[in-house]
């Protein structure tokens, strides 16, 4: 955002240079990007005087050039070839002479001498655009005849000089993306340190309703989308060019002038960040304005000539016939002021944020009005902005102010009551910065001491304030105005050292990353903000649990997400859409929930919690085709492998985890993996058609949900052992189960470490078979036992009474039959 250096002064009795102001605004947190000197004219005018045309003739080898002798004020006259039609003799005009630059936007040019069409020129006789006095091109500017040949052009149009600052504006400050909002942040920054230097806010008292004989009704039919609209009427207006001092504020800011009443508009977007909008009062049909939305896909034409399409969502200023203005965002072609204007109905309104945010996204526009209302503007000022951007319109244009104002106000806007504690402000900052300093620094920022005590203040925050809601928003606010620089770095330093046994969770990521990663695997980072719509209808994630963002930028990044699977998603959809559907992702992040029945009164974040997860994808083939194998599809039973690797390589005893099922919305055929002390640590499945259709996906999508948390804190409770091996063998046994089709394999690994606890090393799963030759509704399952005494060698007498044991109990337990 541009500042003018002598602007800001309007506000602020300031005696410093502006590198010193970079420095102070620096310290507060508004970052000056760059300092330069500017004029009110890019250029400043350097190399153009005045000059008087002497002669002018045709030139001899052109139909449409001119020669001309010009008085410059030298002791010779120069002699310039000119192509205007409007050029003559005893004319006074600017003459731009060799080596000057001139401006167009951000190229530059500078005047050479030249021989056109064989006749020498020493310079250029100019238009107004040329030289940035003004936008006509029809011809050369031709002066009064009072003015003086000789005298230089930036003295004739009064050029001023200034600085200007970049003010690098952050999201949250919208409250500053003015020269008033900068100036009261100076005041308070001086308020502790030079008492002489004092904010102005300019006078409205001169605001008087002089009749009302132009009335206008409004009506707001959508007051979620437009909390508070004010506006009045000003007739007899005169629109022209604006003085001097208006164009010159605006010139240096770096924008064009275009007629007084459209200059003020602007001139107060920039001086008290409320975005204005003037209609020209006759061309309201029906002499009444409406605030409301239209049926979606109505065409409305706005003021760049382009026909959109209006979304049902989208709020509009109407009259009683027709679409006139994109509220907060844009103008209509046919309702703005033009030169035959005489009467304007003035808008100061407060539009939500979040409404304008969408409208502008939707259409593709950014605009200066938008980019203020999206951010949060003052509810409470719309009235003051009002008054004073009448009072200018009548200083410049004339006319009388011609209806009572207009102020539809259904809900005040209240200012966000925040609590906050001496003690927290003195940890916080890192010294006591004493009361009468923080009383002080509260004032300056117009957050208001409602009622105080020994340990704090509660205060009520301004509500253009919008991103000072938290006791934390407070002390930061205290601190940038105190000084950073102005908390001492302590001498001496007070620590205290504990050893703690809990896992390192970076260590182990890298860890499992690394495995990973060799496996095939490619990591992805999503955004934790998604969107709120992929929650709706889920019993599993219901949308009442997320957390949802204030002020979003859009729909599809409206909620903090509650699942990584929906992200992985996303990237499944991309990858495959562009001819790469063989997939394997991996994603540690966090997930956001909001639980209202967690709720305490004085601990906001109370009802919050996050946890780490780590997510897993798989999709398409497990390799591709080639000369030793052929296609093979990933599988569920891949993914199982993957997940018992990563708990194997953390050092988990998978014989002590318990396997159920699970059922949820998300995931079909899903199990889930229990420590037995209860902990939760993996759900895995297969999406959900319904699911993999909201991102578009045909192929199958095996996910694995791992809560990292819970598994850390299984770490954290978990003794690893060693031993040496055992010198003594094993001795591997099968048996050929026939069994129900509904009994799991985990099923028979249970029931055989039951059944051989010290001896039973590990039971595999080889085969498996369905088909003829076997009963209906059975299915057969060869499975082998290890067996081995760490002590001793086995013998055959205990190694088949361990087999019998395993095969009465799997008789027993399971109705299996020896096959």
């Amino acid at each position: 955002m541009n500042i003018s250096y002598n602007w800001l002064k309007q506000y602020i009795n300031i005696d410093i240079t502006p590198d010193e102001l970079s420095k102070a605004l620096t310290s507060i947190g508004l970052e000056v990007g760059g300092v330069e000197e500017v004029q009110t004219i890019k250029g400043g005018l350097e190399g153009l005087v005045i000059g008087e045309v002497l002669t002018c003739v045709n030139h001899e080898n052109s139909d449409h050039l001119h020669v001309t002798t010009v008085n410059i004020g030298t002791p010779e006259p120069i002699q310039v070839v000119c192509g205007a039609p409007n050029v003559a003799a005893g004319q006074k005009v600017v003459v731009a002479t060799v080596g000057t630059k001139l401006y167009s936007g951000e190229e530059s040019f500078s005047i050479k001498r030249s021989k056109i069409r064989g006749v020498e020129s020493f310079g250029m006789i100019c238009a107004e655009d040329e030289i940035g006095v003004g936008t006509s091109h029809d011809g050369i500017i031709v002066l009064p005849v009072e003015a003086v040949p000789g005298t230089l052009a930036k003295d004739y149009y009064g050029i001023k000089n200034d600085t200007l600052l970049e003010v690098d504006i952050t999201p949250n400050r919208i409250d500053a993306a003015s020269h008033f909002g900068v100036a009261r942040d100076l005041a308070a920054f001086f308020a502790l340190k030079d008492k002489s230097v004092k904010l102005t806010k300019p006078s409205v008292e001169g605001f008087a309703i002089q009749n009302t004989n132009l009335t206008i009704p409004v009506t707001v039919e959508n007051t979620d989308a437009c909390p508070r609209y004010s506006a009045v009427t000003i007739s007899g207006v005169k629109v022209a060019e604006s003085p001097e001092w208006l164009k010159n504020y605006l010139h240096v800011i770096g924008l064009r002038p275009i007629n007084n009443i459209v200059d003020v508009t602007n001139y107060v977007l920039h001086e008290l960040g409320q975005p204005m909008h003037a209609f020209d009062a006759d061309k309201i049909k029906g002499g009444e304005v409406r605030v409301k939305t239209l049926a979606e896909g109505t065409p409305f034409t706005t003021l760049d000539g382009a026909e959109r399409k209006l979304n049902a969502a989208d709020l509009m200023i109407c009259n009683a016939k027709e679409p006139m203005c994109i509220g907060g965002v844009f103008g209509g072609l046919d309702s703005g002021v033009t030169e035959t204007t005489q009467n304007v109905f003035l808008e100061s309104a407060y539009f939500n944020p979040v409404s304008i945010r969408k409208t502008a996204r939707r259409h593709g526009l950014n605009t200066d009005a938008s980019f203020r209302y999206e951010r949060g503007c003052d509810p409470t000022n719309t009235i003051y902005v009002l008054k004073r951007c009448a009072l200018l319109i009548q200083e410049v244009a004339g006319g009388q102010i011609s209806s009572d104002i207009v102020d539809i106000y259904p809900q005040e806007v209240k200012p966000f009551e925040v609590s906050v504690s001496l003690r927290k402000i003195n940890t916080l900052i890192g010294k006591e910065i004493g009361k009468e300093n923080i009383e002080t620094i509260l004032a300056a920022l117009e957050m208001k001491i409602v009622s105080q005590n020994e340990e704090g203040y509660v205060l009520h925050v301004p509500a253009y304030r919008v991103d000072v809601q938290r006791d934390v928003d407070v002390i930061e606010d205290i601190l940038r105005i105190y000084g950073y620089n102005n908390v001492e770095i302590g001498e001496t330093l007070k620590s205290t050292l504990s050893y703690s046994s809990k896992p390192d969770s970076y260590k182990l990521q890298n860890l499992i990353s690394e495995q990973l990663t060799a496996q095939g695997f490619n990591e992805v980072l999503n955004n934790s903000l998604t969107k709120g719509g992929y929650y709706t209808d889920l019993t599993s994630y219901p949308a009442a649990h997320s957390v949802k963002i204030i002020n979003s930028l859009s729909s599809d990044l409206n909620v903090m997400r509650q699942t990584l699977l929906f992200g992985g998603l996303e990237n499944i959809n991309r990858n495959v859409n562009r001819r790469n559907a063989d997939l394997k992702f991996y994603e540690f992040g966090n997930c956001y929930y909001y639980h209202a029945e967690n709720k305490k009164e004085g601990e906001k974040l109370a009802a919050y919690s996050e946890d780490m997860h780590l997510g897993l994808w798989l999709t398409g083939n497990k390799h591709g085709q080639s000369w030793t194998a052929t296609d093979e599809k990933s599988s569920i039973y891949e993914l199982k492998a993957y997940i018992e690797n990563i708990l194997r390589r953390l050092g988990f005893n998978l014989r002590k985890l318990i396997v159920g099922e699970y059922a949820d919305d998300l995931l079909s055929d899903a199990l889930t993996i229990y420590s037995a002390a209860g902990r939760k640590l993996a759900v895995y499945g297969i999406v959900h058609h319904n699911i993999r259709k909201v991102t578009d996906i045909d192929q199958e999508v095996y996910y694995a949900d791992l809560n990292w948390n819970a598994i850390l804190a299984e770490l954290g409770e978990h003794k690893v052992q060693y031993k040496e091996l055992s010198k003594f063998p094993d001795v591997k046994r099968d048996l050929a189960l026939l069994l129900d089709k509904n009994v799991a394999f985990a099923e028979i690994e249970k029931i055989a470490f039951e059944t051989e606890r010290k001896l039973l090393k590990k039971v595999n799963l080889f085969d498996v078979y369905e088909g003829k030759n076997l009963e209906a509704g059975k299915k057969s399952y060869a499975v082998s036992f290890l067996l081995q005494d760490e002590t001793k060698t086995l013998t055959d007498t205990q190694i088949e009474s361990i087999m019998k044991k395993l095969q009465a109990n799997f008789e027993t337990k399971l109705g299996a039959k020896l096959r």
